[in-house]
């Protein structure tokens, strides 16, 4: 079992590529900063070819927990103090921004609810204290929360989301408007003007590769400055109402949120897993499983666990993505380190400006 509970088994596989094709740009990745890059793209009136080792969003991007979180993945006054304030609160605004936009793109499958941050000791408690403080202070909204959940805060401007219902969206959308994209093609080989696959070939003028977990296994130039994880979830049959928005808790190591039609979607733990959740495997592992049991219960949710899943995604070091020209003519973007699905949408759109050839109005990080 390692089917994520966003699939509804009704999509309709892509071909994979056979012989040789032309286009201005190719996209290695089709998950949600992938797609985004090919929209972009195509709204600047560019061609496009995009490839993906498997399906649409079968990696993390379609695997992931539904939370639409503004901001990097450290928290906002965490990301003030390590990327300093000008930076941090531009890509807030951004994100925002980018949320806003991906409603406006796919609203059938946004929620716009919000997200809690709950606490799971003292120490995280006086944490998210700090956190509301540094929100409030840049004009950003948020709120003490006290509920059924726990106490912490609630941040109204996030959202949830299914995203592989997204990815899709996007897929047939880019698919609509001219261009071509191909399943199950891993690149073999990457340079600025040739793709190589097994069975074929792109040529082109730029590559963007939007690839998140295994991205230093495709770009080995990128090791040591990305490590690959793997985040494990599962999901329950419905229950009655418990809860309206996504949860973060206990640091983000644990995350959940109750889906529409009452099922829960629960991950994290992989702190539980140690060095063994450090891997390119995706294959949901039997500790972090019982550890998400036993947060299952914890919560008071005795419902029968119908899905357990996997993917891997990248960590960078300091906590911001990888967004850069790795080879001539080759760019990067991945390493959202947990937190990818705002981030790499709007990564995406940037790294399409860069490949245009210049600058998209309010770009933040790929300047």
């Amino acid at each position: 079992m390692n089917t994520p509970v966003w699939d509804d088994g009704n999509w309709h596989p892509l071909p994979h590529l056979e012989g040789n094709l032309e286009g201005e740009f190719c996209v290695v990745g089709l998950g949600g900063s992938g797609l985004s890059a090919i929209l972009e793209l195509l709204r600047l009136g560019r061609t496009v070819v995009g490839i993906d080792a498997g399906s649409v969003a079968g990696g993390a991007a379609g695997r992931n927990g539904g939370f639409l979180l503004a901001g990097a993945a450290k928290f906002y006054h965490q990301s003030v103090a390590e990327h300093g304030p000008a930076l941090a609160r531009r890509l807030y605004q951004a994100t925002l921004e980018q949320i806003a936009h991906m409603q406006r793109e796919t609203p059938e499958a946004i929620w716009p609810v919000g997200s809690l941050r709950i606490a799971a000791s003292e120490e995280e408690l006086q944490d998210c204290a700090a956190h509301l403080k540094a929100l409030r202070a840049d004009g950003f909204e948020a709120e003490p929360y006290e509920g059924p959940e726990g106490q912490g805060l609630l941040i109204p401007s996030d959202a949830a989301f299914n995203p592989l219902q997204r990815c899709r969206t996007l897929a047939r959308q880019a698919l609509e408007a001219g261009a071509r994209l191909f399943e199950n093609t891993p690149a073999h080989k990457i340079s600025g003007q040739e793709v190589q696959t097994l069975q074929g070939c792109i040529r082109c003028q730029k590559v963007l590769v939007a690839v998140d977990g295994r991205l230093e296994h495709l770009l080995p130039e990128l090791k040591g400055r990305v490590r690959t994880a793997r985040l494990q979830m599962l999901a329950t049959a419905p229950v009655a109402r418990r809860y309206k928005r996504p949860v973060y808790r206990r640091w983000g190591y644990d995350y959940w949120q109750q889906l529409p039609d009452g099922r829960i979607a629960l991950g994290g733990m992989r702190d539980a897993g140690g060095e063994a959740e450090w891997t390119a495997q995706n294959e949901p592992s039997d500790t972090v499983q019982h550890r998400l049991e036993a947060l299952l219960h914890q919560l008071g949710i005795e419902a029968p666990i119908t899905h357990r899943w996997a993917a891997s995604v990248g960590y960078s070091a300091n906590g911001l993505p990888i967004a850069e020209e790795v080879r001539p003519d080759v760019w990067a973007i991945g390493a959202y380190s947990g937190t990818g699905n705002v981030v790499g949408a709007l990564l995406g759109r940037e790294a399409a400006w860069v490949l245009h050839g210049s600058r998209r109005p309010g770009a933040v990080l790929l300047t």
